[in-house]
């Protein structure tokens, strides 16, 4: 089945008269009218295009161009699969104890220097940053998407993250530092930069600072993650990796589909009912 549906909605029944209006209509009569006559019509192009800031549904403000590029093939390679990419590798390369700062290391540090650290704060510090997101939601107006496409953006990354994590977890079956099942990746980690990243697309236009705390965030969650011995160096790695690609996967295959960012909208005309001429928007998404 074809993933673009396609469905009509009569939106704009406007009566086109024979005076001089927005789409300039004219009617060449025939020689013997009668109810069956054919009318030639002629519509100024112009009326089709949609203004460059036209606010389409599910946004809260016309996308910057920036934005309009997040379906670019090369801008998601680089953006989301080298980064991600980098992450997990770099998460791979250190768990066997490779590397100038390898999991060991960072293990043997923490017990050097933190022995008894313990704390709660990373099964909460992660969802700090979605406070951050319904709050801006109430009090501004800059974010890219309406409070329902949000969420079911935000969803969608983190169904696309457990898919990734929790069957990687069971086929690697690594222990972690505490000698608890199921290391790699870390899903906190994981789901802290997932949280991270959906802030970073949906207000890095509004301020810089909105990512780099999500950001600060998330990397403070895979920090505490190791210092609580729940993890190894690799697993946070990994884990922000994952978070990464999957919030940049969601958003560059739904551009995919909308047609850069937001529905696919045309404009035509059509006869209503009653036998006058009106106009007819049609939307792909």
């Amino acid at each position: 089945m074809r993933l673009n549906q396609l469905f009509t909605v009569h939106l704009l029944w406007l009566t086109i008269l024979l005076g001089p209006t927005v789409a300039t209509a004219q009617v060449k009569p025939s020689k013997k009218p009668g109810p069956d006559t054919l009318r030639s019509i002629s519509v100024d192009p112009r009326f089709f295009v949609p203004p460059g800031d036209t606010v389409l549904p599910g946004q809260k403000k016309p996308f910057t161009e920036s934005q309009r590029l997040e379906g670019d093939n090369k801008r998601y390679l680089k953006r989301a699969v080298i980064p991600a990419v980098a992450l997990i590798g770099a998460g791979i390369y250190t768990m066997g104890g490779d590397g100038i700062l390898n999991s060991d290391d960072v293990f043997n540090y923490r017990h050097r220097v933190f022995p008894k650290f313990a704390t709660n704060a990373d099964d909460f510090a992660m969802l700090a940053p979605l406070v951050g997101l319904y709050g801006f939601n109430i009090i501004s107006s800059q974010n890219r998407h309406e409070l329902g496409r949000q969420t079911l953006l935000l969803l969608s990354s983190g169904a696309l993250a457990s898919a990734i994590v929790w069957p990687t977890k069971k086929l690697t079956d690594r222990d972690r530092p505490n000698g608890k099942p199921y290391a790699f990746p870390s899903g906190h980690t994981a789901y802290a930069f997932t949280i991270a990243t959906f802030m970073d697309k949906e207000f890095r236009h509004k301020s810089p600072w909105v990512s780099v705390v999500s950001y600060g965030i998330a990397g403070g969650t895979g920090v505490l993650r190791v210092l609580n011995d729940a993890h190894w160096l690799s697993d946070v790695l990994a884990g922000a990796g994952v978070g990464i690609i999957s919030v940049n996967t969601v958003y560059w295959v739904q551009a995919k589909l909308t047609k850069g960012g937001g529905l696919n909208t045309a404009m035509y005309p059509t006869v209503l009912p009653n036998g006058q001429m009106g106009m007819a928007m049609s939307v792909t998404f």
